[in-house]
């Protein structure tokens, strides 16, 4: 079987974050997963936080510098996505739907996505149900049945015993392995083509007509 590649979103704010410690742990565990069944793959991973002024630059102007033109066409071109956002006021944080917007909505139509999330309490866990699936569901995305929650008392003394953290990530995990090993690769995406950044059929003409309102 030839190499997969995963993209993986970080929209962690502090280094080191919580948010990159279950990114790495959810990217870790899908590749064990892959390489049990003799699927090699690369991971690419994306902190936001490193692009956060580009990424306020692209949405006033419209066009992507070149960092994050890079980081776009890697989630764009990967065979699968692992998301991971903290949790701000019950929701994904402004950071990560703000790369999300600066992505073509159809760009991730059919990609295997595994969500992640975390916050100081489990009170948020519902968020990853009712903001950040239907999310990736309107960007005809694909999300794997189990959204992986992580809350201060996962990484302690006090975490769960009953649903423990390590569990949920190996499910998640597993699932996205056989998402991505299910579906035909992905071609690499050509950086200078219009159709990576503009969307297949688009043109800059499109973009201008859609930054004056028309």
């Amino acid at each position: 079987m030839g190499g997969r590649r995963i993209a993986v979103i970080s929209a962690g704010l502090s280094n080191p974050s919580s948010t990159r410690m279950l990114a790495d742990r959810l990217a870790a565990e899908t590749v064990a997963r892959l390489r049990e069944e003799g699927v090699e793959v690369t991971v690419d991973v994306i902190e936001l936080r490193d692009l956060a002024h580009d990424i306020t630059n692209n949405l006033l102007t419209g066009f992507a510098p070149p960092a994050l033109e890079a980081a776009i066409n890697t989630v764009v071109s990967a065979d699968g996505v692992i998301a991971v956002t903290p949790i701000f006021s019950t929701s994904y944080s402004g950071l990560f739907k703000s790369f999300i917007d600066v992505l073509d909505p159809d760009a991730l139509t059919g990609t295997p996505v595994l969500i992640g999330a975390n916050a100081g309490t489990a009170r948020h866990s519902l968020a990853i149900d009712y903001a950040i699936r239907p999310l990736f569901t309107y960007l005809h995305a694909e999300p794997v049945s189990t959204g992986v929650f992580a809350a201060s008392s996962d990484w302690g003394s006090s975490a769960d015993d009953v649903a423990p953290l390590s569990a949920r990530v190996e499910r998640g995990a597993r699932e996205l392995a056989a998402a991505i090993s299910r579906r035909p690769e992905a071609a690499d995406a050509d950086p200078f083509d219009p159709d990576t950044y503009l969307g297949k059929g688009r043109s800059f003409g499109h973009l201008l007509g859609g930054l004056s309102g028309e």
